[in-house]
């Protein structure tokens, strides 16, 4: 069944307030970009306009709930049981670029645990969204990972550490590991789509590391309630805590994890 409960509904109405900024905003940069001004300051503002638009609308939903955003960092509200975590602008550089693949990341954990998650791209108007043990939904359609279970079919994402970040030589050792041995590596830029892509069968699996609890929330509860598989890069469940991850199907997942193991 695919009706959202109250709390996805809250959820998915912040995404979808937050996006129509990030929309307007989207549709300006063509402009920025031609008269090769300077976008960036426009677009942190577009990232910042977005954070408080969802931080508002949450607040408002359920007053006392903790809220860890990337722009503000964490806000402690009265009830410590719950924790919003937020990526408002995630695939920021794709964003700036003018490039229509980005998206609004909200995920509730409830002491600790990851159980509500919204992954929203206004470009396409693609809602991906799950309840803990309720499965996970693209829009109203059930989502399911691919069924793969050969590497040599199989089609991964990733990230590449950019500039500013350690683990270059790191990323190059499992590349090699893994892209002799698939059909096909992506790097499309946005964590929180990677996983949604994931959960939707798109791709059969991802890794990356070097992520903030805020990339990674959302997606591992899509992956895991599409009946995939998350861990972190040491097979362990500390995904949050290391920002490190490998999600894929229950066939593909220890293949990627081999691969991974074997570049250290």
């Amino acid at each position: 069944m695919s009706t959202q409960s109250a709390l996805l509904k809250v959820m998915s109405d912040a995404a979808r307030k937050a996006a129509r900024g990030l929309n307007r905003d989207f549709g300006e940069l063509g402009e920025l970009q031609v008269a090769k001004k300077a976008p960036a300051d426009f677009v942190s503002a577009a990232d910042l306009k977005a954070e408080q638009t969802i931080f508002e609308a949450l607040s408002k939903a359920r007053p006392g709930y903790s809220f860890l955003g990337e722009e503000r960092g964490l806000i402690e509200g009265t009830d410590k049981t719950h924790t919003w975590l937020v990526d408002p602008l995630d695939g920021t550089t794709n964003f700036l670029h003018a490039i229509p693949h980005f998206a609004i990341n909200i995920a509730l954990q409830r002491e600790g645990a990851v159980v509500a998650a919204v992954t929203y791209n206004p470009v396409t108007n693609e809602l991906f969204w799950a309840e803990k043990g309720k499965g996970a939904f693209v829009n109203d359609k059930r989502l399911r990972v691919a069924a793969r279970t050969k590497l040599d079919e199989s089609v991964l994402a990733t990230g590449i550490p950019f500039l500013g970040h350690g683990g270059h030589a790191q990323f190059l050792k499992e590349l090699h590991q893994v892209s002799q041995r698939v059909a096909g590596v992506r790097r499309f830029g946005s964590a929180a789509l990677d996983l949604a892509w994931v959960a939707a069968g798109r791709y059969d699996g991802y890794w990356e590391r070097d992520l903030k609890s805020w990339d990674l929330a959302a997606g591992l509860l899509l992956v895991t309630e599409a009946g995939g598989r998350a861990t972190d890069a040491d097979g362990g469940d500390l995904m949050l805590e290391q920002g490190s991850i490998i999600a894929g199907n229950l066939e593909i997942h220890p293949l990627i994890l081999d691969r991974i193991r074997a570049a250290k």
